[in-house]
C-alpha cells in the first residue's frame, strides 16, 4: 500500500515531534518515499538531521534554502505528494491552515497540494479544547482534511487529558485508509470474522482453540485500505483497528447472530475466525469444584454460520488443516456452498495460529487451486481480497 508513495511528513512545533522520528520510520521502512518539512519550531525539538538519517532525505524547514532537486520545492512536493500527514500538528499551525495563511514551507506545501491531507494534533488539553481551536479544526475538517483525534492520557505539562499525540499505529492506519479511498473495494460492503470463540463450561473454564485473530485482522485491514466498508466481528483481544466497525463476540451464537445483522448488506463475508465445532449442552452458573477425579461433558454442535447465514453476497471461508489439505477443504467449499476457501496446514511451520505468517491454498468454486509460498498474513490477504474482487459483479 505504501510502496513507492510519496508521503509528505509536515511536523511542528510540539513536544510529541520526537514521535515524528518513529513515524518517519515506519513509512520509510513500509517502502514510502518519505519528505520531512519542518517547522522553525519544530527544529527546536528534534533537528533536520535526524530525519535525514532515518528518510535518507533532507528535511526541509527554509523556503528560500536550496531546493534545486525540485526546483520550486513547494509547488513540486505539492504536485508529487500521495498524502500529507501533519503529525504532531500544533495549535499554531491549524490555526494558520484554517485561515488560508501560508508562511512558512509546511502551509505552503498544503497549499500547492491537491492530495489527502491527515492532521494528528497534539497539544495541552486545554489547548485542544479551545473553542477557537476546535472551530479551526472543525473549519478545516469541513474542507476534506482528516483529523486522527489525540488521546487521554498524562501531558507535557504533568495535567492529564486528551491531547497525547494518537498512537502511531491509529496514524499509519489512517494514512493507509486515506491512500485506500480510491482502491478496487471502495463503495464495497465486507464483513470479516476473526478469533477463536470461547465456549463457556463455567464462568472461570471454555472450550476454545489456539487462534489469534491476526489473519482476520489482516484482512480487516487489507479491505479497509482498498476502500471498503468493514465490519469485524471478532472473539480476538487484538487492539480495535482503526478505520473499522468492530463487534466484538466470545461464542459462536453470539457470532452467528453478530454475522447475521452485519451481512444484510454487505457484499462479501469472510470467514476467518476459528469458530469452536462443539459448545456444553449447558454451561455451569457458578465454577465446577475439583472434587472427583475425572469431569464429563455433554457436547453439542456449534452452529454452522457459513452454511445458516443467508443473503446473496460472496462467501470465503477458511479451512485449517492437519491432514489432507486440498481434500478437506474442497469438501468443506462444496458442502456449505462457498465462492472461495483458503486452506492452511496448521501443523507447518510458520503457519499455524499466533504466527504473523501464512502458507495457504486458494481454491474456488470454479477453477484449480492455488499454492501460495510463504508470506506475511498482510500478503495473503492482499491475495485472497484479488480474488473477491474479481468476483464483484458476477454475484448474482
Amino acid at each position: 500500500m505504501l510502496a513507492n508513495k510519496t508521503i509528505v511528513l509536515g511536523v511542528t512545533g510540539s513536544i510529541a515531534a520526537y514521535k515524528a522520528v518513529e513515524l518517519a520510520g515506519k513509512l520509510t521502512q513500509a517502502g514510502a518515499k518519505v519528505e520531512v518539512v519542518m517547522t522553525e519550531s519544530a527544529t527546536k525539538f528534534v533537528t533536520p538531521l535526524t530525519f535525514r538519517s532515518i528518510t535518507g532525505r533532507k528535511a526541509m524547514t527554509d523556503v528560500f534554502e536550496d531546493a534545486s532537486e525540485h526546483g520550486v520545492w513547494h509547488v513540486a512536493m505539492g504536485e508529487a505528494a500521495d498524502l500529507v500527514i501533519i503529525a504532531p500538528a500544533s495549535a499554531a499551525t491549524i490555526a494558520r491552515l484554517a485561515a488560508g495563511i501560508c508562511d512558512d514551507m509546511l502551509t505552503l506545501v498544503v497549499m500547492a497540494t491537491k492530495a489527502p491531507i491527515i492532521l494528528a494534533p497534539a497539544m495541552n488539553v486545554n489547548m485542544f479544547e479551545n473553542a477557537a481551536n476546535q472551530e479551526n479544526l472543525a473549519k478545516l475538517e469541513k474542507r476534506g482534511f482528516a483529523v486522527v483525534e489525540p488521546e487521554y492520557g498524562r501531558l507535557a505539562s504533568g495535567t492529564k487529558g486528551k491531547g497525547r499525540l494518537a498512537d502511531l499505529g491509529k496514524i499509519m492506519a489512517a494514512i493507509e485508509g486515506a491512500l485506500g479511498g480510491s482502491a478496487d473495494l471502495a463503495g464495497k460492503s465486507l464483513v470479516v470474522t476473526a478469533g477463536g470463540t470461547r465456549e463457556r463450561i463455567d464462568p472461570a473454564r471454555y472450550i476454545g482453540n489456539p487462534s489469534s485473530g491476526k489473519m482476520g485482522y489482516a484482512l480487516a485491514e487489507a479491505a479497509r485500505d482498498r476502500g471498503a466498508e468493514v465490519t469485524l466481528v471478532t472473539a480476538s483481544a487484538l487492539p480495535e483497528p482503526e478505520g473499522i466497525t468492530v463487534v466484538p463476540v466470545e461464542t459462536a451464537v453470539q457470532m452467528k447472530r453478530a454475522v447475521a445483522k452485519a451481512v444484510t448488506k454487505a457484499d462479501a463475508l469472510i470467514m476467518a475466525a476459528a469458530v469452536a465445532d462443539y459448545q456444553p449442552k449447558t454451561a455451569a452458573k457458578s465454577k465446577i469444584k475439583k472434587t472427583d477425579p475425572s469431569l464429563s461433558l455433554e457436547l453439542v454442535r456449534t452452529p454452522d454460520i457459513l452454511g445458516e447465514v443467508e443473503g446473496n453476497f460472496i462467501r470465503v471461508g477458511f479451512a485449517a488443516e492437519s491432514e489432507n489439505l486440498v481434500a478437506n477443504a474442497k469438501k468443506k467449499l462444496a458442502e456449505k456452498k462457498l465462492d472461495l476457501i483458503v486452506a492452511n496446514d496448521i501443523t507447518a511451520k510458520d503457519s499455524g495460529f499466533g504466527v504473523d505468517t501464512n502458507k495457504v491454498t486458494i481454491i474456488a468454486k470454479k477453477g484449480k487451486a492455488e499454492s501460495l509460498p510463504l508470506m506475511s498474513k498482510r500478503e495473503v490477504a492482499d491475495r485472497v481480497l484479488d480474488r473477491v474482487v474479481g468476483m464483484m459483479g458476477k454475484k448474482k
